[in-house]
């Protein structure tokens, strides 16, 4: 059977000697919640941000209001900033952050109900990945996740591939 990937997740974070946070808005806890859901996570897992108003975005993860009014809480500059807010205020080796609408109301031409971004911080570098998912509001949040927890583990494993490189060049 196939492990979970919230598991491999713990698991790449507790050999690896990282820690994790979230910082969540449309999905509100959830991607927090399947992380916690594996065994062992707590010795990685810091602690999680539910950031559902631009105050609080602003407040907890330091996205700059400038960055706010002029791109929205929907945007991929609002992801990475609390992508690497998150993971400055956790003191944290990674970080994974959403933002999106997920409906049914809230769509607009240029941003219609389905668009979600997902920021991931790993040791320094930031990857937003812009998604566009369909369906009704719990389908949204729960593709979500899963593009969240997917994008989260590939980049730790980008970062682990990429110093193991490093350390066979020297």
């Amino acid at each position: 059977m196939a492990k979970e990937i919230e598991q491999e997740i713990a698991e790449l974070l507790i050999q690896n000697h990282m820690t994790v946070t979230t910082a969540e808005s449309c999905t509100g806890g959830l991607v927090a919640g399947r992380l916690i859901n594996a065994a062992g996570i707590s010795a990685a897992y810091k602690q999680g941000y539910i950031t559902y108003a631009n105050e609080a975005k602003h407040k907890l993860l330091g996205v700059k209001n400038k960055t706010l009014r002029k791109h929205g809480a929907v945007s991929r500059q609002t992801a990475k900033q609390m992508a690497k807010g998150a993971a400055a205020a956790a003191k944290a080796d990674a970080a994974i952050s959403v933002t999106g609408i997920a409906g049914p109301d809230g769509g607009t031409k240029e941003k219609p109900v389905g668009l979600v971004y997902i920021g991931c911080f790993v040791q320094g570098k930031v990857t937003v990945q812009e998604c566009h998912f369909s369906g009704s509001r719990s389908e949204i949040r729960q593709a979500t996740v899963e593009s969240a927890l997917v994008l989260l583990r590939d980049c730790i494993l980008k970062q682990l591939n990429e110093a193991d490189a490093f350390m066979h060049c020297i």
